[in-house]
Parts: structure tokens; sequence; C-alpha cells
């Protein structure tokens, strides 16, 4: 069974600094697009950061651009995502997903486009 899992979330004060980690259980996952998104309570889950198979093109949202960055790395089968200056806002369950398209620089932002998903990590901003 294929498996992503999340981890680093936590509470943190507004202004503070997480950094979280999705580590994949096969290899195969080195060569696909990967991405992050988040659910608030209530809403939607939206779409955060993506970045292709080399980590050589990343894409962001507008709420969290020059603040995270997605990073990766396939010798340890693992994604990162990097949060600076959390907001209140920020708070969510956070999910990385996999979009099985090999070697692929597609960017998407849509999480249906997405075939893989990890249990979540929570994140909570207090002000």
């Amino acid at each position: 069974q294929v498996q992503l899992v999340e981890s680093g979330g936590g509470l943190v004060r507004a202004g503070g600094s997480l950094k979280l980690s999705c580590t994949a259980s096969e290899r195969s996952f080195t060569v696909y697009p990967m991405g992050w998104f988040r659910q608030a309570p209530g809403k939607e889950r939206e779409f955060v950061a993506v970045i292709n198979w080399t980590g050589g093109r990343t894409n962001y949202a507008d709420s969290v651009k020059g603040r995270f960055t997605i990073s990766r790395d396939n010798a340890k089968n693992t994604v990162y995502l990097q949060m600076h200056s959390l907001k209140p806002e920020d708070t969510a369950v956070y999910y990385c997903a996999a979009r099985r398209k090999a070697y692929s620089d597609d960017h998407s932002t849509a999480a249906y486009d997405y075939d893989y998903w990890g249990q979540g990590t929570q994140v909570t901003v207090s002000s």
C-alpha cells in the first residue's frame, strides 16, 4: 500500500516558523510532482505549493508566497514545506499529495488532480 506520511505540525505563535515533512513509502514517488494543500475548519481544501519531480520548478498560492518554501530530497523520498512568518490564518490541517504523472513538470493546483494523499498534520498558529 502506497503511503505518504506527514510530520512536523504543531502549535506556534504568530510570526514563528515550522517545517513540515512528507515521506513516501516507495521510490516511485521521486519521479512524481508533489504538492501541499491545507484545509481549515469549515473551509474547502486549498492549494499551498507544488514542486516538480526534479525540485527545479515550484509554484505557490499567493497567500503564502515569500513566506513558505517547498523543497524535496529524492534520496530520502521526502518533500518539505518550510513555513516562516506564520499567521493565525495559516491554521489548518496540512496534507501532502502526489500526482501519478512521472517526470512531469505539470504544476496543477487542483486537488482532484492528485492521486495519493497523506493523513494530514495539524498546524495551529496563535495570535
